[in-house]
């Protein structure tokens, strides 16, 4: 049986495409709600962390961020003292590579075996089962485990040791944070221009400009659709863990800053848990305008 922790916008439609996948499955969340909708299809509820634990072999985790990682792993209770050696820990939160390295650690001194296995596409690809994986880890655990990750996700690229999950999902929410924000300054600036953001939209997609951001993204603005596939609560968390990164590595981040402060004034303004391509708002605020269709 495969255990399960955490059945936030991700973690729900990840277990059912597990399910339908049929993979036995063992559930918690906080939620009974969120559990309930899992037992309804066939899934167990676990009790707690401890019974997951002392009941699977395989344990996947879908939190927020490293506290609670290292909550549901090294906390009282949790996986490190419940689980058997041999067994394997997934986690597909997306968190600081240092903490992923830091539990890994701590599981390996007591011969459990983790993967970090951070994913990308939002809730749309939740759902439909089209997640892009990034993993780090051993390769043979890696090897040995990819049907499961097949089974959530479309693409799973193996990408070094433990740790390297997260920094090539690190890598994606610069790229995808910068790529809102270029769309949405765009977008504000063509408006105020005289020329519709749907016109703009329709005539450079298909070219050297267009991107999966742009695809998704765009017709969220211009629509006024907010409700949220990523929160920017959650992307503001993993602007601060790629800060922190290049703190340590001392890379320059000249655009990720700039974003990040964009998603603190957001957040105090009240948007935190929309979806990130209301990234478009601050600019509308600076701007004194609204997209229009």
């Amino acid at each position: 049986m495969i255990g399960l922790i955490g059945l936030g916008i991700m973690g729900l439609p990840m277990a059912k495409n597990l399910m339908k996948a049929g993979y036995p499955l063992m559930v918690y969340d906080l939620s009974k709600e969120r559990v309930e909708a899992l037992t309804a299809i066939g899934a167990k509820a676990a009790g707690s962390i401890g019974e997951i634990g002392r009941t699977c072999r395989t344990v996947l985790t879908m939190v927020p961020d490293s506290p609670q990682v290292r909550e549901v792993v090294l906390g009282a209770g949790g996986l490190a003292e419940t689980l058997q050696p041999g067994s394997v820990v997934i986690d597909m939160s997306s968190i600081d590579p240092m903490a992923s390295r830091e539990v890994a650690t701590a599981l390996k001194a007591k011969g459990i075996d983790m993967l970090d296995a951070p994913v990308s596409g939002g809730e749309p690809k939740a759902i439909d089962g089209t997640l892009a994986f990034m993993v780090g880890g051993d390769r043979a655990i890696f090897d040995e485990h990819l049907p499961l990750l097949r089974a959530m996700g479309a693409s799973v690229t193996y990408c070094g040791g433990i740790g390297a999950g997260n920094v090539t999902k690190l890598c994606n929410q610069i790229i995808v944070a910068v790529n809102i924000a270029a769309v949405s300054e765009a977008m504000v600036l063509g408006q105020m221009a005289g020329v519709s953001p749907e016109v703009i939209f329709q005539a450079i997609r298909s070219g050297l400009a267009g991107s999966t951001v742009m695809e998704n993204k765009a017709p969220m603005m211009i629509g006024r659709n907010f409700q949220p596939g990523f929160k920017i609560d959650l992307h503001l968390k993993d602007l601060n863990n790629v800060l922190a990164a290049a703190k340590a590595t001392g890379a320059p981040m000249v655009l990720t800053n700039q974003v990040t402060e964009m998603l603190k004034v957001l957040r105090r303004m009240g948007e935190g848990q929309r979806d990130h391509s209301a990234i478009v708002k601050f600019y509308e605020w600076m701007a004194g305008v609204e997209l229009q269709a």
